[in-house]
């Protein structure tokens, strides 16, 4: 039995705190705030206490990855959460006035895209086919296995090394711009420029088409809860109010986590922070940089009023292309009557958000009941790092991002910035590879 000392409650470090206890390991968590679960837990304001609102990257999810942390490490997940399948990943309006409603499966994925035009509901459909077997070959050697940089299989070196960026790829293949547009938004609103982003990433839209997204009910705050009960049931030692300042290393192995409230003895150290937060750590990832949050507006409105402003009903997103690019999500807790909505901005934002989100035709003020604004710079410190793990500069990024394995014996790295992207499924996988590597006892 190892002594593992994770650092970090978010998803990342909670995740893999249950894995590895269940693996029957002695785990300690430290988190620095004193609640687990990172950009998962819900934001408040000082207006009504009857609001809260979805604070992190989008809660809609591909359930397996879930299924499989609930299931090694405890009961099932439909017996902690109650899922929701969603008919719509998202809504995208175009500065010209269509709109596309992007379904959630394969099943009426042609019908919706066709609403644009002729043949663009068959290009998309190419387009996404168009990463199968990529998608094959990352699942097989890099997304579900611990990899090594230093000996990758030929045909999973041939897809990360490739010099192709996304937009050329999507240039290439997607004639419509709107298509482009729908495709490149995943990574624009996480704050990645398509242009640096290695084309192969594009395989996000391959793998939501094919199995669907879900929500559950109550949010990313119900997902903290289950996974802080999940630790309790696992009996992992959760420290909060704790802030770990370095990784111990003696004899050119990691031995212990020095904290606030002094050393902590481990064999292993699981890294579910920023490293540049741990000095051990920080000059490995010195040629990187963190993706910045958006700028981001939580409001509660009237519902009578968001409908009529056109927020959707259901819990996907509505996507106002421009510049500003911005989003609108619904998610959070609201008095009846009343919805809580969240609006995330990215590029020229040089007015008010909400009047730069009235501009393009939905108009939340008439409604507005309360609003908490946060900047990135606001965000940042809150979660004393960035959710969006790191910023894509090209293909070579993909070999200086740590995780699982890092250059310091005994250290390994899960979480945003262990993965090849932000959200549920990455960092969920993130988790199950350290797993892998720790072992069982």
């Amino acid at each position: 039995m190892a002594r593992v000392v994770v650092v970090g409650g978010g998803l990342g470090g909670s995740a893999t705190a249950a894995r590895v206890a269940k693996l029957g390991h002695d785990v300690t968590l430290l988190e620095r705030s004193d609640r687990l679960g990172g950009a998962l837990v819900a934001a408040t304001g000082d207006g009504p206490s009857d609001f809260t609102w979805d604070a992190g990257p989008s809660t809609t999810l591909l359930p397996a990855v879930l299924r499989d942390l609930f299931r090694k490490s405890g009961r099932p997940l439909e017996r902690e959460l109650e899922l929701v399948a969603t008919d719509l990943l998202r809504e995208h309006r175009f500065e010209d006035g269509s709109v596309l409603r992007l379904p959630s499966s394969r099943a009426g994925q042609l019908h919706a895209v066709e609403e644009l035009g002729p043949g663009l509901g068959q290009a998309w459909v190419d387009h996404v086919a168009s990463y199968a077997e990529e998608w094959e070959v990352l699942r097989r050697h890099y997304l579900e296995v611990p990899w090594d940089p230093a000996a990758l299989p030929r045909e999973l070196a041939s897809i990360l090394d490739r010099r192709e960026s996304l937009r050329r790829r999507l240039a290439r293949s997607l004639r419509d711009p709107r298509l482009r547009l729908v495709a490149a938004h995943p990574f624009v609103a996480d704050g990645h420029d398509p242009r640096d982003v290695p084309s192969w990433a594009g395989v996000r839209s391959y793998v939501e088409q094919r199995f669907g997204a879900w929500s559950f009910t109550g949010g990313a705050d119900a997902l903290a809860r289950a996974l802080t009960a999940r630790l309790a049931t696992r009996r992992v030692d959760v420290r909060t109010g704790v802030t770990a300042t370095d990784v111990v290393v003696r004899g050119g192995r990691a031995v212990a986590v020095a904290t606030s409230a002094g050393e902590i003895d481990a064999d292993v150290v699981v890294c579910a922070i920023d490293p540049r937060g741990l000095p051990a750590l920080a000059s490995y990832v010195a040629r990187t940089t963190p993706a910045i949050p958006p700028v981001v507006c939580h409001v509660g409105v009237d519902g009578e009023a968001a409908a009529a402003a056109g927020v959707p009903a259901g819990s996907h997103d509505l996507v106002v292309h421009g510049d500003p690019m911005l989003v609108v999500r619904p998610g959070g807790t609201a008095p009846d009557g009343a919805r809580a909505v969240t609006v995330h901005g990215r590029g020229r934002l040089a007015e008010d958000i909400l009047l730069a989100l009235a501009r393009q035709g939905v108009d939340l003020r008439p409604g507005l009941i309360t609003r908490v604004d946060r900047s990135p710079r606001d965000l940042v410190a809150q979660w004393g790092g960035s959710p969006l793990g790191v910023q894509w500069q090209g293909r070579r990024t993909v070999r200086r991002r740590l995780g699982p394995h890092t250059p310091v014996p005994g250290v390994l790295a899960a979480g945003a910035h262990a993965t090849p992207g932000s959200g549920i499924p990455f960092v969920g996988l993130s988790a199950a590879l350290v797993a892998q590597v720790v072992g069982p006892a």
